[in-house]
């Protein structure tokens, strides 16, 4: 069975599984970025919200082992949103470690849905009424 979200994200935060005073601020934090990672083009079609320590990180990547980093982006991005760091290096780096990751994430996505960025070629058609 997979690890939950918010356990694993709360592990890396430093927080203790029963501790949940600050549950729904992570969650809002976590749903963020699953938000983005959709924009982005990974996680399901429509992307994915939850609410509480029973969703698993399979319901957003499933069994593919190529986006296992999605873990460590997600706990990055929820780092500098709920609990950033007091030092400009600090801040700096991680913001680093979560831009190379999108980076590594877009390839992964890539190799499987790529798109062509050639446009596709118009035809003689005339939408607006006017003449070809």
């Amino acid at each position: 069975m997979s690890e939950s979200i918010l356990t694993s994200v709360k592990k890396n935060l430093g927080l203790d599984e029963s501790y949940t005073a600050f549950d729904a601020d992570i969650l809002l934090h976590i749903n963020g970025v699953f938000s983005t990672l959709t924009q982005l083009g990974v996680g399901p079609e429509n992307g994915l919200g939850i609410s509480d320590k029973t969703t698993t990180w399979d319901a957003f990547y499933g069994t593919n082992k190529k986006y296992s980093f999605i873990r460590t982006y997600v706990y990055l991005k929820v780092r500098m949103l709920f609990d950033p760091p007091q030092t400009g290096y600090l801040v700096t780096a991680l913001e680093k470690q979560a831009e190379e990751l999108e980076w590594r994430i877009n390839a992964v996505r890539e190799e499987t849905q790529w798109t062509s960025p050639t446009p596709v070629e118009l035809t003689d058609t005339v939408l607006d009424g006017g003449d070809a």
